[in-house]
């Protein structure tokens, strides 16, 4: 039987870096169990100890679960977003140079109808 345990970021299924908020946030939406662990290339049965889990655990991972939402919700602090922005900027100017000296647009063809 699938296991679940902490190792500091939440409770997630032994074996993987799925955590139960992964499975809750398909779960949340209607997905199936079996959809879920296609989704998430695990097994049935490691989807539904997850879910176990969260039923039998369920007012402490869904306060946990609140507050990552609204963690995410938040954003970015400032100064972490502008240097994202900034690599972002950096990078993007990168691989359209790249493209430039290929002689290939952005899209990876070469401009001609059929491709490369």
């Amino acid at each position: 039987m699938p296991e679940i345990i902490d190792r500091g970021r939440g409770p997630e299924i032994a074996g993987t870096r799925i955590t139960v908020f992964d499975v809750l946030d398909y779960h949340r939406e209607g997905w199936h169990h079996t959809a879920i662990a296609a989704a998430l290339r695990l097994s049935s049965d490691e989807i539904l100890a997850a879910l176990r889990y969260v039923d039998e655990h369920k007012e402490e991972v869904h306060a946990a679960y609140e507050v990552i939402r609204a963690r995410c919700a938040r954003g970015n602090p400032p100064e972490v977003q502008a240097r994202l922005d900034a690599i972002d900027v950096k990078y993007r100017q990168l691989w359209a140079d790249r493209y430039r000296q290929a002689g290939l647009t952005e899209n990876g063809h070469d401009g001609h109808p059929g491709g490369h």
